[in-house]
């Protein structure tokens, strides 16, 4: 059986692919799946398909729509959603993906640093993990998957 994952959160570092190379490496039955992480074309997607917006928030709100499309999907399919927030920047829509995927019963492993602990902590509450590293993540796929401690 295909485990589906869904990888969730920041795109300012080399998470995703540290997961995913290392899960390759260990020979496990996983499909990942993400959001766009070109963030350029993230935020433009809206306006460069539907057309130009001379106010900010309708060019913001038609991409987000858009983006909302293909998370949604990604989210329902997914066996495991992890969401990581980084060092930087506010990360509202990690935060609204990791509320969609409680709200729909996905196993949620949350990964941050120990000074997310607070602002994120009803974030932690629901999920089934809160990790973070990286490294962490493989070794909880690794458990789940094939029931075998690193």
């Amino acid at each position: 059986m295909t485990w589906r994952v869904y990888l969730s959160g920041e795109i300012h570092t080399d998470w995703r692919n540290e997961i995913t190379s290392a899960v390759a490496a260990k020979g496990l039955d996983v499909s990942f799946a993400a959001p766009v992480t070109d963030h350029a074309a993230s935020d433009d997607c809206g306006v460069t398909i539907m057309g130009a917006e001379p106010n900010k928030f309708w060019h913001d709100h038609k991409g987000a729509k858009l983006n909302a499309i293909r998370t949604r999907r990604q989210i329902e399919q997914a066996d495991i959603v992890i969401v990581r927030f980084g060092d930087k920047y506010k990360q509202w829509n990690a935060a609204f993906d990791a509320g969609m995927a409680a709200a729909l019963g996905k196993s949620l492993i949350v990964m941050h640093g120990p000074d997310h602990a607070h602002a994120l902590k009803e974030v932690d509450g629901a999920a089934l993990a809160v990790i973070e590293q990286p490294s962490q993540a493989v070794e909880i796929l690794t458990y789940v998957i094939e029931g075998t401690l690193p």
